[in-house]
């Protein structure tokens, strides 16, 4: 009898070793390194979100203006600066940045420029915008 008590407590023994051996999870250096992944995408995220805002914001007021259908190349020039004046997040593009066209008896605004954001010490992320009205 004693016999049998020994064998199996070694086969517990030996299945909680074996569901040892298979359990899963984040070790301590997987978790260091998942948070800084993590932190670099939230600075990343924190300082590309915005020069998106401000190209929509440029977007909004090209779409704007060209709606507004003026007559002349000077009034859209116009237009977009009294728009930059209210709208403080503009300071990429300016006025003489804009390349106006007609097409079809309408004026077609479009602008490009490109933006460079520091990430940390020599390394710079760039990112080109361009757009046109709509």
């Amino acid at each position: 009898m004693g016999l049998s008590k020994r064998v199996g407590t070694r086969s517990a023994a030996c299945q909680g070793a074996a569901a040892r051996r298979h359990q899963r999870g984040v070790s301590l250096l997987g978790l260091l390194f998942w948070g800084v992944v993590l932190a670099f995408g939230g600075v990343v995220v924190a300082r590309v979100f915005p020069t998106v805002l401000e190209f929509y914001t440029i977007q909004r007021v090209v779409d704007r203006i060209a709606a507004s259908n003026p007559s002349t190349v000077p009034a859209v020039r116009a237009d977009f600066e009294r728009a930059q004046q209210v709208e403080y997040s503009v300071t990429s593009i300016s006025a003489k940045d804009l390349v106006i066209t007609k097409e079809n008896d309408k004026l077609q605004i479009s602008f490009a420029y490109d933006k460079q954001i520091e990430l940390g010490g020599p390394v710079f992320l760039l990112i080109k915008y361009a757009g046109q009205s709509h």
